[in-house]
């Protein structure tokens, strides 16, 4: 039996700027920390011919080609596997569709429990370069490349996507202090909203592919902001990464009229009356989850509370996607 496990994520700046529709003309940069919060494979052989797959749905099928679910099916193809008697069963600790990278999180861990099933070594960026194989050219997503990167890496990790698609991948230089800081200052809350960011992103990258003036201005600003925010982490100044914060959600709300709704703009308000700096949606909006940065953590939990929040606490993890049993 083989087990794997990919974290989960959060956006720190300059998110959006991973589409190829942007970084393949202007470059991109962004910077991403996993967290302690997995999506986890296992996977085993069966005394029986024929592949069983549990995930939210249950499929037993005899070939590789009858698999429904896309990833699966292409990841095994990839993986390069014969074997036609495998169980593979996925648990999350999130659901999906909230805005943590899940997609990119299950396709790194299956793959790493795939190559580890085949006894392959497998390069932490070629794992996280299959993982964007699969779902961006293969099945035609319209999604950028941090999820499967930063999930693979795991840490907080700047990555610079250059024009020709290589992707440069170095953790951001912060301090011990400095990390427990923002640790325990970003809060996460689910707005209760479960969707599929592909809408959304489809929607930036058909503006960016045919050169839309205002999402390319826009996305320039993230870069810039992305950068400004390791400067201020870097530096120490975590107030100023919370500040920071507020800029870049006015800015990524005017990507789409689909990023937000009312009801999460009075949430927004009402955390920024009540000790948040800054905050945003993590990934592409819509719904998912509100993260905050406020150094009055206990007003902002009763807010948000009162509310109907739900907190989820987190720390951040240094392991990346890896084979623990």
């Amino acid at each position: 039996m083989i087990i794997t496990r990919s974290p989960l994520r959060v956006s720190l700046g300059g998110g959006g700027t991973d589409l190829a529709s942007y970084y393949s003309e202007h470059g991109g940069f962004l910077i991403a920390g996993a967290i302690d919060k997995y999506v986890y494979i296992n996977i085993h052989q069966r005394f029986v011919d024929g592949f069983l797959l549990k995930y939210s749905q249950l499929e037993e099928v005899a070939s590789i080609d009858e698999i429904r679910h896309p990833i699966i099916r292409e990841s095994l193809r990839v993986a390069g596997i014969t074997a036609r008697n495998l169980e593979i069963t996925s648990i999350a600790d999130i659901p999906a569709g909230t805005g943590l990278g899940s997609s990119g999180s299950f396709t790194t861990a299956l793959l790493k429990a795939l190559h580890a099933f085949r006894k392959n070594l497998i390069a932490t960026n070629q794992l996280a370069e299959q993982a964007c194989h699969i779902e961006i050219d293969i099945l035609k997503e319209p999604i950028g490349k941090q999820d499967q990167y930063i999930s693979a890496y795991g840490g907080i990790t700047c990555f610079e996507f250059l024009k020709d698609g290589t992707v440069i991948a170095t953790p951001l230089a912060i301090s011990e202090e400095t990390l427990f800081t923002l640790e325990d200052n970003l809060l996460l809350f689910f707005t209760g909203y479960s969707r599929s960011a592909s809408s959304i992103l489809k929607e930036q990258n058909d503006k960016s592919k045919v050169a839309d003036a205002e999402i390319t201005r826009n996305l320039h600003f993230m870069k810039d902001l992305a950068f400004s925010s390791k400067r201020a982490l870097e530096s120490g100044d975590v107030a100023e990464f919370g500040r920071l914060m507020d800029v870049h959600w006015e800015h990524k709300k005017r990507r789409s009229a689909d990023m937000t709704n009312g009801e999460i703009d009075r949430w927004y308000s009402c955390a920024r009356e009540n000790g948040a700096l800054g905050g945003k949606l993590v990934g592409a909006g819509g719904g998912g989850f509100l993260m905050f940065y406020a150094e009055d953590k206990t007003r902002l939990r009763h807010a948000m509370r009162e509310r109907g929040l739900k907190e989820v606490r987190f720390r951040f993890d240094f392991e990346g996607t890896r084979v623990i049993s």
